[in-house]
């Protein structure tokens, strides 16, 4: 039992003495908290904090001293508005939200007018002088408490909304069209539908409603929506929610109400313009839910003819409040803000104040420009961005919509730009389909009505979102942006059949197409557009504000990120991605090609005798010779770390019948002689067979080719005047006596080359530590290498003894599955306390055998921002990765420089 002395329940605006507010009252209960503080009009209440709800969940709701709680913050709160929960005449009613410390939007439950029943409600008619108003709260309550609560299923309330409306003669109608009579009609039947699904009555009792919905807030942080953002977003399972209690305050009693969200900058784009949306005559719960679809604040954001409809010309009063109360709160929190409100009777009340979600885009934009306001330093503005944030910089882009016209390419359908971008794929209209097709590599674009938090699944492994419905507020619109996806709302030409498993589209000129799941279509999220079939899509446009980011973050890095690179070409799209050198250039995937790929298969094929080989290696060797010198060419004045051959030798080998033959022609020998020593070659478990430097030791004469080619082109490119930086790597070594017997091999090779040419090239020779043994043994293998470069994939394989061919089979149930057993795919992310202290005990241990060693890690984790932090920690010199990820990956290096300076200084 917890502690009588324990204060759970928090009124706005008080003290919490050394608490982090964000921590103990969750984001949202800390905003309305300073807020109130900093007299915004918030409407009163109270925080029951995240202890109670851990508190909660250790003792299965029996939380010592809570109820007390409650009932002293109720009190006051009736007391502050002169109202209470229950009377009659004049009744409180409160919303009851969740509130993490982290924001989920949407994942967890909400309870609005919350105090109604049968006898309050007629109370609420006769002091508002509105019984349709009373009626459409009431309503609002028991379909909300009825699902959140009670556990009757929304499409019991929904059916029953379609068919009286459908009575009424206009199945489609807006629930604004239905009047005071029809709206009390509704709420009887919902009362009927909670005795019949419910497992209980609907209290008619206004606190066992507050105990009820407060408990299933607490619940509702371990439902399976929740707890599945929680697992994609890595956020951690004890946080947990707190709840508030607040007053409400109604956008639902007239044309002089309304209710909407803003955000005091664009969350796609950064402008520094207010953005959002408003519903007239409606609750908010309307515009997140995105059942009908809402107007824009400012008349600048309004579709052509409809910027009388914007709050900014319907409620100029209400607007003007808004307008500075977003400018306060941006300057008091230093970053934008995401404000929900509501205006009652012309009165603004703001609700909530978050940090914004936004896009990729409009995050360096606003970290830039707050730099220049002066309201943020550019260290924060570095901090600011995410990291994997960048990839989204990287999306497809289509032509603007007039040069696609032009072309004779026309939308189907137009929506809102909910998230920029553009995204090709299948339609799919259910969340599940989506993700299992996605799994099976298809690409999928999911097209809903609009979506809900059950749906994320769907929406994080489609390509990108349609919905019928919806504003840029929406539900669809702010998941999207958080996870990167293109998508497109509130298309109202889009009729969306699920029984009939049709998508209607009508274009905006007037054209009706026909679309069913499986058919492909292309989004511009840019610009809010649906085309029918694939279209060819681009790059991304280069962002100005990025630059300069990237400037202030190349300023604080301690870690070099390089490029893993194989071509000229791939070496050139690095340098131009930032790129401080190639980390791994893999000589096995330059013989991929056609034309070497035939010399590779005659040289592994010809027989065990090395002059036969030869012929063959003579043939390679000016191929790999061409691509060296191309590659130190866009290199100039960079390390190059070429890693000898170390190829699966089940890719080489040829197994149709066709490539059989070209092997045996160019042999001179018979298929089948080809066929048998293809058999005898073949390995069990090729990642562990005759690879890497046991190639090089059985047939060193391969080594020696390529060790050639490497100071061939490097003498040829330093004659040139291009600073050649060659590095030498010997890969999946396990034993120091490999490296002692194979260094001088490849010395003599390169003292050869250099003689032949006259030239002198300083060159290192280095090892790819990829086997645990290497990592205990690494004072050992320093005194034959000058440096270090970790290929954690492989490592991660051998430590763990997970192959990551097969690991899909059983991986995502130690991943993905709630309460699973890892934290991350270790292959995406470097498991830190095994494969990670391997890497800490080899470098130490190599650099206390040789001091000035080089260590550098090679494998995906190199493009990971997490990783990237650790390899900081420990002092590696560099990281490298594929070239798209170089700029995530010296933001995340100048992130982990500035958060260990903090630290230093604290």
């Amino acid at each position: 039992m917890a502690d009588m002395a324990t204060r759970y329940v928090h009124r706005f605006g008080a003290d919490i003495g050394d608490a982090e507010p964000k921590k103990l009252l969750g984001g949202k209960g800390a905003g309305l908290s300073e807020m109130t503080r900093l007299e915004i009009p918030v409407p009163p209440g109270f925080t029951i904090d995240t202890n109670a709800c851990r508190a909660w969940m250790d003792t299965e709701g029996e939380v010592e001293g809570l109820d007390a709680q409650v009932a002293e913050a109720l009190a006051a709160l009736e007391a502050d508005v002169g109202r209470a929960l229950g009377d009659a005449g004049d009744p409180l009613l409160v919303s009851v939200r969740s509130g993490a410390a982290i924001s989920m939007p949407g994942m967890m439950d909400t309870i609005l007018n919350l105090g109604l029943n049968d006898e309050t409600v007629e109370g609420l008619a006769a002091k508002s002088g509105d019984r349709r108003f009373a009626f459409d709260a009431y309503r609002r309550l028991l379909d909300m408490y009825g699902d959140v609560v009670l556990g009757v299923e929304r499409e019991h309330f929904e059916g029953a909304m379609r068919a009286l409306k459908g009575e009424k003669g206009d199945p489609d109608m807006d629930d604004t069209g239905l009047d005071a009579e029809a709206l009390e009609e509704l709420c009887r039947r919902y009362r009927a539908i909670i005795d019949e699904k419910a497992d209980r009555p609907f209290p008619q009792d206004p606190r066992a409603q507050l105990d009820g919905a407060i408990a299933a807030v607490f619940d509702s942080w371990d439902n399976p929506r929740a707890r599945r953002y929680r697992k994609m977003n890595e956020i951690p399972e004890s946080l947990g929610t707190a709840v508030n209690v607040q007053a409400m305050v109604f956008g639902n009693m007239g044309d002089d109400c309304g209710s909407g969200v803003l955000f005091t900058r664009s969350p796609s784009t950064g402008a520094r313009d207010l953005f959002g949306e408003f519903l007239q005559n409606a609750q908010g719960e309307d515009v997140v839910a995105g059942i009908r679809t809402p107007r824009p604040l400012t008349k600048s954001a309004a579709r052509r003819g409809q910027a009388k409809d914007a709050l900014e010309d319907v409620m100029p009063g209400p607007f003007e409040t808004l307008s500075e109360i977003a400018a306060r709160l941006e300057k008091h929190y230093r970053d934008m803000q995401d404000i929900e409100f509501t205006i009652e009777k012309g009165r603004t009340f703001i609700l909530q104040t978050r940090t914004g979600k936004r896009t990729a885009h409009a995050a360096v934009r606003i970290a830039v420009e707050m730099v220049d306001e002066g309201l943020i330093d550019r260290d924060t503005a570095v901090l600011r961005v995410p990291p994997d944030s960048l990839e989204q910089l990287l999306h497809a882009t289509l032509p603007e919509p007039g040069e696609l016209e032009k072309r004779g390419v026309k939308p189907i359908a137009k929506g809102l730009p909910a998230s920029p971008g553009a995204a090709v794929g299948q339609i799919v209209m259910d969340a599940d389909e989506a993700e299992k097709l996605a799994e099976e590599g298809k690409a999928v674009v999911l097209v809903r009505r609009e979506t809900s938090p059950e749906d994320i699944h769907g929406m994080k492994a489609a390509k990108g979102i349609v919905t019928a419905t919806g504003g840029m507020t929406s539900h669809a619109a702010v998941v999207a942006r958080g996870l990167g996806k293109c998508c497109v709302a509130g298309a109202s030409g889009l009729d969306v059949d699920y029984a009939g498993r049709k998508v209607r589209a009508r274009s905006p000129g007037g054209e009706t197409v026909e679309l069913e799941p499986g058919e492909l279509i292309t989004l511009d999220g840019t610009h809010g557009l649906i085309y029918r079939g694939e279209l060819d899509v681009g790059s991304a446009a280069t962002i100005p504000e990025l630059e300069r980011l990237m400037e202030w973050a190349d300023g604080h890095r301690r870690l070099r990120i390089r490029a893993n690179a194989d071509t000229p070409s791939g070496a050139r799209t690095a340098r131009s991605y930032g790129a401080e050198g190639i980390g791994l250039c893999r000589t096995e995937h330059m013989f991929f090609a056609q034309d070497r790929l035939e010399a590779v298969r005659c040289m592994v094929l010809a027989g065990p005798h090395p002059d036969v080989r030869e012929k063959w290696l003579a043939k390679l060797e000016p191929m790999q010779r061409e691509d060296f010198v191309e590659i130190f060419r866009a290199m100039d004045g960079l390390p190059v770390t070429i890693r000898l051959l170390d190829w699966p030798l089940h890719e080489f080998l040829p197994r149709e019948a066709r490539d059989l033959q070209a092997v045996s022609q160019a042999l001179g020998v018979d298929v089948e002689v080809v066929r048998r020593r293809a058999l005898e070659l073949h390995e069990t478990n090729p990642m562990l067979g005759h690879r890497g430097v046991r190639v090089g030791l059985t047939s060193p004469e391969i080594y020696r080719m390529q060790t050639r080619a490497i100071l061939h082109a490097a003498a040829e490119c330093a004659a040139e005047g291009v600073d050649v930086r060659p590095e030498i790597m010997l890969p999946v070594v396990a034993l120091a006596e490999e490296l002692a017997a194979l260094r001088p091999i490849v010395e003599e090779a390169a003292r050869e080359a250099l003689a032949s040419k006259g030239a002198e090239v300083d060159y290192l020779i280095g090892t790819m530590i990829e086997l645990p043994r290497a990592c205990l043994v690494a004072g050992a293998l320093a005194e034959h290498a000058e440096f270090f470069s970790f290929g954690t994939n492989d490592l991660t394989q051998t430590t763990l003894g997970i192959s990551r061919d097969d690991a899909g089979r059983f991986l995502p149930f130690y991943v993905h599955d709630p309460g699973g057993l890892m934290e991350a795919d270790p292959f995406a992310r470097l498991d830190v306390h095994g494969v990670g202290e391997l890497v800490r005990t080899g470098t130490e241990r190599g650099r206390a055998r040789r001091e000035a060693l080089k260590v550098g890690l090679c494998g995906e984790h190199g493009g990971d921002p997490r990783s990237i932090d650790f390899c900081h920690r420990i002092g590696l010199d560099y990281v490298s990765c594929s070239p798209p990820r170089l700029p995530i990956a010296r933001l995340a290096a100048a992130q982990a420089a500035i958060r260990a300076e903090t630290s230093d200084g604290a």
